[in-house]
């Protein structure tokens, strides 16, 4: 992966917690995500949303479920996790994810 690849994915993994953790009850579907993500890094396939759920999840930073939503099809569940609210409030760190910009 190439070093922008590879920011890229950072950056659309910090989107993803971000949008998650302000969410009422820290959850979303990927489609809803990939609106977000699209806003950070545009032009990205639907199965390349899905990998970056994946990798949240192989983290610990989401639950992940996969559903069936009448009108939406096949779609995957986020849930925030003490985890990935931690690097979203700058509690802790974790590597292969954008550090959140410090508030001014």
């Amino acid at each position: 992966m190439s070093n922008y690849d590879q920011r890229c994915a950072e950056d659309a993994r910090l989107a993803i917690l971000a949008e998650l953790a302000q969410q009422d009850d820290a959850t979303l579907n990927s489609r809803s995500l990939a609106r977000i993500v699209e806003a950070v890094v545009p032009r990205r396939p639907r199965e390349w949303i899905e990998t970056q759920l994946d990798w949240l999840k192989s983290m610990g930073a989401i639950r992940l479920t996969k559903s069936d939503l009448p009108g939406l099809g096949p779609v995957s569940i986020a849930v925030l996790t003490r985890t990935g609210r931690d690097h979203v409030e700058q509690r802790t760190r974790l590597s292969g994810i954008t550090a959140p910009a410090d508030v001014e």
